[in-house]
């Protein structure tokens, strides 16, 4: 790189720090009282919120049980979105109730309504829990603005409050950072008296959010792991290792090691899996939840049927059989499907994703290579029978 280039590059990036500094220390140093916009006390009450440069103003209005807010947001660009929510039912982004502003490919700020079902939300329009009579934005110097009015519902005022940023490209809200303190931004709110969740609060209201992305991520390894990779292994083992006098009987305790790993790991997930659905009241993922038991009953089933397994030479055996290999594939085509549906619930990245396509991908090569093997070696041994029987017959 040329000398000069070089010094164009590091003053540039100088001045990019410098107005980066700025423009944090001078939304931080910014509260509910010094904003020029709102010294009118035009709102009775304000909190400012505990991260994201973020304030809460709002006046509440007890004889219709209503409240008119302001949320601001500083230190945001035109290629931000913003979100502040209330989640009636206490938990945190899940069931949140959310009031969106952004600017759009038009040029025009627009405000609306989303309610979140999932971590794979794309913030999509739609009504709330609660109706919304007025909602409007603004941008200025760096700051967005959100305003409405707002019905509360459930008879209360206090609830659990999230607040967030993103990016945005036209029309598209893309994913939130995920920070720490994008992952902390979550309290309490009481709108009757003006009070917030102090730091003790917050703080356990952001732990107790982290603990639950935590045994979200712990539920989707342990599936992945046994019902998405260690089930299509055993099965891989079973079905074509036998075919070699040799793998007798190797295959048989890898079959069996496999699926006994696979269903005490997966019995693990699908128990997280339902603490979660516990835990998260008025958040059902029903397609992914059915298909979770339904993997668990089979596979508990499968279980039960190894301790019945008739013996080789027994009549029942083929029965035995078709019905093993039966439930077997339907495992493990509703474990393919069920995970791919928590991928898209949980929303890790697409990274991730592609790596589970991938590791099919690579079982499904080694299927396809091992079946076509497995049929010359059948046919092989049918033209070596069919050959020796002929022998046998021209010798008698």
């Amino acid at each position: 790189m040329p000398m000069t280039t070089f010094s164009k590059t590091m003053l540039f990036t100088c001045f990019f720090i410098i107005i980066s500094l700025f423009n944090s220390s001078h939304a931080q140093n910014q509260n509910c009282s010094t904003h020029p916009l709102f010294t009118n006390n035009l709102y009775k009450a304000c909190n400012n919120l505990p991260t994201l440069n973020s304030f809460i103003h709002w006046n509440y209005h007890q004889l219709n049980h209503t409240v008119d807010i302001a949320y601001r947001h500083t230190g945001v660009t035109t290629s931000n979105w913003i979100a502040w929510c209330l989640n009636p039912s206490g938990g945190g982004m899940i069931g949140s109730q959310c009031l969106i502003a952004y600017r759009n490919s038009t040029g025009l700020l627009h405000a609306y309504t989303s309610s979140i079902t999932s971590y794979a939300t794309r913030l999509e329009e739609g009504s709330l829990s609660f109706r919304v009579p007025k909602i409007g934005a603004e941008f200025n110097d760096n700051e967005m603005i959100i305003y409405a009015s707002l019905e509360l519902p459930n008879g209360t005022t206090k609830f659990t409050e999230v607040w967030q940023y993103g990016p945005v490209s036209g029309d598209t809200l893309g994913m939130h950072p995920t920070d720490n303190d994008n992952m902390r931004s979550i309290a309490t709110i009481d709108f009757a008296t003006a009070q917030a969740a102090d730091a003790t609060t917050t703080t356990s209201a952001g732990t107790q959010l982290g603990s639950r992305n935590r045994k979200k991520n712990v539920h989707g390894v342990m599936n992945v792991v046994s019902w998405g990779i260690l089930m299509p292994v055993g099965a891989i083992a079973a079905r074509y290792l036998k075919v070699f006098k040799s793998a007798n009987p190797t295959w048989f305790y890898i079959h069996v090691t496999c699926q006994s790993s696979a269903y005490i790991v997966g019995v693990a997930g699908f128990v997280t899996g339902m603490k979660l659905g516990r835990s998260s009241p008025g958040v059902v993922h029903t397609i992914h939840r059915n298909i979770g038991i339904t993997l668990f009953v089979i596979g508990t089933l499968q279980a039960f049927a190894i301790l019945l397994r008739p013996k080789p030479e027994h009549k029942y055996r083929k029965y035995w059989n078709a019905y093993h290999q039966a439930m077997g594939y339907s495992v493990l085509i509703l474990s393919i499907i069920n995970i791919l549906d928590g991928l898209d619930i949980l929303d890790p990245g697409k990274k991730w994703k592609r790596a589970y396509i991938g590791v099919l991908i690579f079982l499904g090569s080694i299927v396809v290579v091992l079946e076509a093997f497995t049929w010359y070696i059948v046919l092989k041994k049918k033209r070596q029978s069919a050959i020796a029987s002929n022998e046998s017959s021209i010798g008698a």
